[in-house]
Parts: C-alpha cells; structure tokens; sequence
C-alpha cells in the first residue's frame, strides 16, 4: 500500500517521541486517522467523546509529564470545540499541538460545508499556526510546531486539508521557480540556557541580604525545584507562600510554608504579604495583585523564564531570567544565612493557629455534609504519590486548604483560564501518563456535568480514575461573588440534584451515592479500592461559604447588603456561618 502524507504527519510525531494523540475521528481527518492507523504499534488513539476534552487531556497530559501533548479534531466544528481545552494550555504555558482537518484545496473559499478558516481562528490561541500547502512540507512544519510549542510553552497547530493528507507522500506537483527547496529537517529540541546572568545573580543576592523580612511567592514554574526552594526560604528565613498551580512545589506540612495567597489562601499568607520588606517571586505570574505588596512596600526580585512576564505584576528591581532550579542554584551561595528569624516564626505561628482553624471544620462529621470534611477524609485515604486534579470554583477552596500535598502527591488545575470541566479529562489523562500511580478528580456537579460522558471514556480505556463529586446542585462560586458585590443571588441553583452514581453504573464503572456524613469514609475507601473507574456523588451542604483567609471590609459590606436586599436561605447560610465561626473559636 502506497504511503500517504498523512503518514509522514504520524511518523514525524513518533521521531519527536509522541505516543499519544486525543480526539475524534470526522470527515475532515480520514487520512490522519488511516495514518494513524497504520502506525498503531508505535503511537496511541484515545478516543473522547468532545473535542473539548480531548484538547483538556492534551493539557492535563503536558502539564503532568511536562512533554508534548497532543489532540486531533476534524475541520470545522470538531476544530472550534478544541479552543477551550487549547486556551486553557496556552494561558497556563504547557507545550500542545493541536492538528486539525480543513477542506479540500480546491474547495477553499467557496463557502464550502464546514468550511471555517482556521488558520484565522486559531491565530490568537497558537504561536505557531500554519496550514500545509503540500506533503513535502510536512515534516518540515511538525518540527517546527513542536519546538515552537516546546520552546515558548504554548500551543501550536497544524490544519491540513483532505486531499493533502492523502496524497501520495512525495507528491509535489509544482514547479519550484524561488532559489529555495525545503530540505530534511531534524526532530531535535534544545531548551535554552536556564542559567541567569551573573550580574543579575550577584544584584539580587544583595537586595535579599539586605531584607529584614523577605517572604517568598512561588508558583508552577518551581514545581521541580523543591529542595531549591526550601534552601533558599532556610536560609532568608522566609516564609514560603504558594499559588495555587504551585501547591505542589514543597509539602503542606512543611515548617516553612504559610499556604496559599489570594481567596482561596491562608491569613497568615496575607498578614506576611503585608508586612514583607522583601519579596522573591519564583516560577510565578501570578495575576491577583490585590493579593501582592503595595506600591513602594517592598523591594521585589523576581525569577522568570520568560523575559516578558518578568515586572508584569508589579514592578521588579532585580529580575532574573532562566530556569527556577537553576536560577536557585546559583543564587543560593551568594546569600547570607539571617540569624534573626522573628519574621519567619511569627508567621508560622499564624500558620499553627491557621491550622487548628481548619482542623476545627473539617472535623464537622455531621449533617448536611460540610464539603471540607469530604476533602479531608479524600486526603486521608489518598495514596502519598496520588495526583489530584480540581476544576474550578468553590471546589478548588477546598483542595487548596484541605487536601494536602505530601510525599510525591501532584496538584492540577485550570489555573490562569479558570475553566470549569477539566477535572475529569485531567484525571484521564494523567492515568494514561501514570498508569502506576493513584489520580483522582475532585470535581463539582457543575463541572462534571459539562463533560460527563468522558467517564466512559474512562471505563473503555481500563483506566481506574477516582472521581469524587462535590454534589451541592448549584454554581457555589458564582453565589458567593454574587453576595460579595452585594447581590442576591440568582440563576445559579439548579434546583434537583443529579444522581451520578448510575451513570456510573451505565458506563462500567462503579457508582456510589453518598448522603450522609457517616457514609464517607466508607465509600471513599470503597472507591479508591475498587480496580477500576469509581465515581463517588456525594450530597454537601450547598450553604458553605468559601470564605477568603482574611475578610476585609468592602465583602462584609457586600454579604449584608445581599441580605438585606433578600438574598434566599439567608437564614441557613447564617447559620453555617455562625456554626463555622464558633466551631473555629473552640479550637
């Protein structure tokens, strides 16, 4: 059988070590998928039920391997559902390809069905965006797609029209009149130099040196400098604070860590925020300046890989360019070991009681189910190297304060896109990647709703994802950004709560249906025990409130007015509050 372009697309993936590709077959993609077909001994199709899906796998998948991921589409439609998935990678800065069908050359621009200009679309969500004109030129483009993406930490793609995939592979049918031919390529990255300049090294050393009260901020960009980071926090004496897609950078437990910053943090994270004279960002963009020092507050070194994003959230005196371990490193013997560790213990101290606070309300084992006793009783039974993932909203509150990171645990979510739904693809992508390890989703009923059907994925694949749902039949964040700004809510309660548990039981998985505190423990044991797909639905109090670590004054004033413009179940959710209040204050 004659090859076909396709192949040379298929094959040129496996030279750059892709095993896998996400995504559904369409008419646009036919000899991408006979190419793929053809090479199945050496790369893997998973088939997903939405191209959304399928470009949040190839997400969840770069982010927990931190290789390529990559996800098929067909052309038109099949093309357009990928952009959440793809912006969702692009925003956080992981490495995906996206490969796309388009029409036949000959029927470009006629208005064709399914005709969309997708070079056009995409030219927002992908750095490198190029459609192929021809089969020689393809494993020319794939190199570059992958080194852009792998290079820059973003998202590329590829859309090539039917009759060029199915051309004959070395087809080329035209006449080559400029002095230029595409010549062979090599499949071969190399990262740049992650070392920062040492005039930068040495100017930062002294800013840091000279601090009294230096906190450390780190983010995604450190997850794999961990002993760097906790070298560099002893020897400053400063307390380490972490965004949530950095959660995992060192364990929750550690002396040095103060938790996570912005409302989804501690209130010792902010109280030192607030009176840091020093401040090293490490691996982190992190967009919620409200949550950064003041203007003037503090002297700010910053340790970026990117040059652009370096001062993009407040102004730094010393940036420093390269890798975060590397950067570190070199770093780390130009500092002074501070002898005055007031600061540090002052705010472990905040931390100690912080702690206890927590303790107090997760420890409610009573009904209506508080949704933090879940997350706690989650990470009780969680293996010490699981991968835990969350979609957004008030989900994302719980894990972030109640499932905590030790051993070789990992943490995943939308961070910067904020999406609802990548939960589960997430979970399937990171048990494809991990097949040895525990990976559960810690999702909501709105979330999971939106991309349910890939739980069969899940089933079909063999794959023993836990999924635990958050079931309080509403959108719990929106509520309470809605009371903050001092409206009632509305439109945010779904009234009747979904039963997951036999959609589940449907797909070949097993299903649990949990409404009563004292069920918990047992199911979630159940569950991760299981040697497949599990899904535990579990009905909480829809009345929790996720508040901030600190409430200051303009959201207190906000949560009355609501109530005095007639907010719903005020009088529950008073009552939770109080309840929480009083339980905190006991311990």
């Amino acid at each position: 059988m004659a090859k076909i372009a396709a192949e040379l697309l298929v094959e040129r993936l496996i030279d750059w070590g892709v095993d896998t590709v996400f995504g559904i077959p369409g008419d646009g993609i036919n000899g991408i998928t006979e190419g793929l077909r053809r090479n199945q001994d050496k790369i893997h199709f998973v088939l997903v039920h939405h191209e959304e899906a399928a470009a949040f796998m190839a997400t969840g998948y770069a982010k927990s391997t931190g290789r390529l991921g990559v996800c098929l589409a067909t052309s038109g439609p099949g093309a357009i559902h990928l952009l959440n998935g793809l912006y969702d990678a692009k925003l956080d800065h992981v490495p995906v390809l996206a490969i796309t069908g388009m029409q036949e050359t000959q029927m470009l621009g006629t208005g064709y069905q399914q005709e969309v200009a997708l070079e056009k679309l995409y030219m927002d969500v992908a750095e490198y965006n190029q459609m192929v004109y021809g089969p020689v030129q393809i494993p020319t483009l794939v190199d570059l797609a992958v080194r852009h993406a792998l290079a820059r930490r973003t998202v590329s793609h590829l859309t090539i029209p039917t009759d060029i995939q199915l051309a004959d592979a070395d087809a080329n049918p035209y006449s080559a009149p400029a002095p230029a031919v595409i010549k062979p390529t090599a499949a071969i990255f190399l990262p740049a130099p992650g070392v920062p300049r040492p005039e930068d090294v040495t100017a930062a050393a002294e800013v840091l040196n000279a601090g009294e009260k230096v906190v450390m901020l780190v983010g995604a960009g450190a997850l794999h400098a961990r002993s760097e980071v906790l070298a560099v926090a002893e020897a400053l004496a400063s307390p380490i604070i972490k965004t949530l897609p950095g959660k995992a950078v060192i364990p929750d437990d550690h002396p040095l860590t103060i938790g996570g910053t912005g409302l989804l943090g501690t209130a010792p994270s902010m109280e030192a925020m607030e009176a840091c004279d020093t401040l090293l960002m490490v691996g982190t963009n992190f967009p919620y300046t409200k949550y950064l020092p003041e203007v003037g507050q503090c002297k700010v070194v910053q340790i970026e890989a990117d040059p652009v994003r370096a001062g993009n959230r407040l102004a730094t005196d010393v940036p420093m360019i390269g890798d975060s371990k590397e950067s570190l490193t070199a770093l780390l013997p130009s500092l002074q070991r501070k002898d005055d560790r007031a600061f540090l213990q002052e705010a472990q101290k905040g931390m100690e009681k912080w702690r206890g606070r927590m303790a107090a309300i997760e420890s409610i084992a009573e009904d209506p189910i508080q949704p933090q006793y879940l997350m706690r009783v989650i990470d009780r039974l969680a293996a010490d190297d699981a991968i835990l993932t969350s979609d957004s909203g008030t989900i994302a509150t719980w894990a972030a304060r109640h499932f905590d990171i030790r051993g070789d645990r990992q943490f995943y979510l939308s961070g910067n896109l904020a999406s609802m739904a990548p939960g589960l693809p997430y979970t399937i992508a990171n048990q494809w990647a991990h097949p040895g390890r525990q990976c559960i989703a810690f999702v909501g009923d709105g979330g999971f709703a939106m991309l349910m059907a890939e739980f069969a994925t899940a089933c079909r694949y063999e794959l023993p994802i836990k999924v635990i749902v958050n079931n309080n039949a509403e959108l719990g964040q929106i509520m309470w950004e809605q009371l903050v700004l001092g409206y009632p809510e509305f439109g945010i309660r779904f009234g009747k709560r979904l039963d997951f548990a036999p959609w589940a039981e449907a797909c070949g998985g097993k299903g649990i249906r949990v409404d009563k505190a004292a069920e918990i423990e047992g199911a979630i044991a159940d569950a991760f025990a299981h040697p497949g797909p599990a899904l535990v639905d579990v009905t909480v109090n829809p009345d929790e409130p996720p508040m901030p670590g600190k409430v200051n004054y303009e959201q207190a004033k906000g949560f009355v007015k609501a109530f005095l413009a007639g907010q719903p179940r005020r009088a529950t959710i008073a009552s939770t509050l109080f309840r929480d209040k009083i339980t905190e204050f006991k311990s």
